[in-house]
């Protein structure tokens, strides 16, 4: 079924109009890295900040951050997919494109825990100890992610 969904997302209109527009696949691949850099540097900057001072403050960052790494998530989502739809087959089985998803996953899964848990704190001041070993698992996440999506050209 999943190599099923691959091949009729690389038969797509998607897939063809990637294959065949030097132009489209160019400014997909420079906005899938840009989102790249505003997802990591965001949630990096917001993480690091949480590391820092037992997160005083650390809403000051975040509200500048997090909208960051949500344009970031936004231009990633279509530019991924059809990056994805060009050779779909080929790159919907490589071991370290199964990391990458699994990596966002993680990253996201943490993202949604810790504002479950820390938003009324981080918009109080500082946050608990704990709210620490969540940035040290976001920023491990996203630096995997962006590893195995540089893998993906070379497995």
């Amino acid at each position: 079924m999943y190599l099923d969904f691959l091949a009729a997302l690389e038969g797509s209109w998607l897939g063809h109009a990637g294959r065949h527009s030097a132009w489209l696949y160019t400014v997909a691949n420079l906005l899938h890295v840009l989102g790249a850099a505003f997802v990591v540097g965001g949630i990096a900057v917001f993480d690091l900040k949480v590391l820092a001072e037992r997160g005083k403050h650390a809403w000051q960052v975040g509200r500048y951050a997090i909208p960051l790494a949500a344009t970031g998530l936004a231009l990633q989502i279509p530019t991924g997919t059809l990056l994805l739809a060009v050779e779909a087959r080929a790159l919907g089985i490589n071991p370290a494109f199964y990391v990458k998803l699994a990596f966002i996953a993680l990253g996201l899964a943490n993202v949604a825990l810790f504002h479950i848990q820390f938003g009324s704190a981080l918009r109080v001041g500082a946050l608990p100890p704990e709210a620490r070993i969540y940035a040290i698992v976001s920023l491990f996440a996203w630096i995997v992610t962006l590893l195995a999506g540089r893998m993906i050209a070379y497995l």
